[in-house]
């Protein structure tokens, strides 16, 4: 079912919620605007749902709009959403997961990614992001790793193609603690990690990557990324396909200690 890049619910009920009572003051976006720290425009897209409210923020407006604390008490939903929907939704199921399996091509699962790694990432968006919106997404995207280490485990498997592990984004020292970060999440007991060697010429992620996640009702969810947007896949078939696909892969990489052994090579300078 393909998901689009329409602002998440909570966004738009909190803008609808702000402009009502904006509007119930007879009050205009630019008188607004004169009263709180925040530009005509930046006040518009939160209405619209189109960018998520900074704390101070909310507190400013709903102070200028005498709204007794009601927008107050939606800072915790609305403040620290860093997603579109369909983005938000695959967090909430990764957070909830029994098992995860991804397949990286072009850069690593944010799973396994350090701060720096991170943010180079987010630099790379076209149309560029801004720098608050390049931190904000990094520190969710952190926050999303409490999955590694939480209780009870969720088994979780990562097959790299080794163009992913040689790219130094970031440049040499970001690159350089990210391989050391790999390597100290492959000691994991949950956590099992594989590199597709360029040596292989041809394998069965040719269709480029995917993710399974097992949900708590031990059910499979195929997640795809793409260029506009990404799409989940749950039917029978897409999935039977998908786990035949995966397993395939895995078979084809390097097993975990010659995968272990290549990063330690590419961080001496010897791959």
């Amino acid at each position: 079912m393909p998901q689009n890049n329409e602002p998440p619910t909570s966004l738009r009920i909190f803008g609808k919620q702000s402009r009502f009572l904006r509007e119930r003051h007879g009050m205009t976006r630019r008188e607004l605007s004169a009263l709180v720290p925040y530009s005509e425009s930046f006040i518009a897209m939160v209405e619209r749902g189109e960018r998520p409210p900074k704390p101070g923020y909310v507190e400013a407006v709903d102070a200028a709009l005498g709204a007794g604390g009601v927008l107050l008490v939606l800072i915790e939903e609305v403040a620290e959403k860093h997603h579109p929907a369909w983005a938000e939704e695959y967090v909430k199921l990764q957070a909830e997961a029994l098992a995860l399996h991804s397949y990286s091509t072009h850069f690593l699962h944010g799973l396994l990614q350090t701060e720096e790694y991170a943010r180079a990432v987010f630099r790379c968006v076209r149309p560029s992001m801004e720098d608050d919106e390049i931190e904000r997404s990094v520190q969710a995207r952190l926050a999303t790793q409490k999955l590694l280490t939480r209780k009870p485990a969720c088994r979780m498997t990562f097959v790299l193609e080794e163009p992913v592990l040689s790219r130094r984004m970031g440049g040499q020292a970001v690159w350089e603690g990210e391989l050391h970060n790999l390597l100290k999440l492959s000691g994991l007991h949950n956590l099992q990690l594989q590199i597709m060697p360029l040596s292989r010429e041809t394998h069965a992620g040719m269709d480029g990557p995917m993710t399974l996640l097992e949900t708590p009702k031990h059910h499979t969810v195929g997640y795809v990324e793409g260029q506009q947007g990404s799409y989940f896949l749950t039917k029978p078939d897409d999935i039977s396909a998908m786990s035949h696909r995966y397993g395939t892969i895995r078979s084809q990489a390097l097993d975990a200690e010659a995968s272990r052994g290549l990063i330690q090579r590419l961080l001496v300078g010897e791959a």
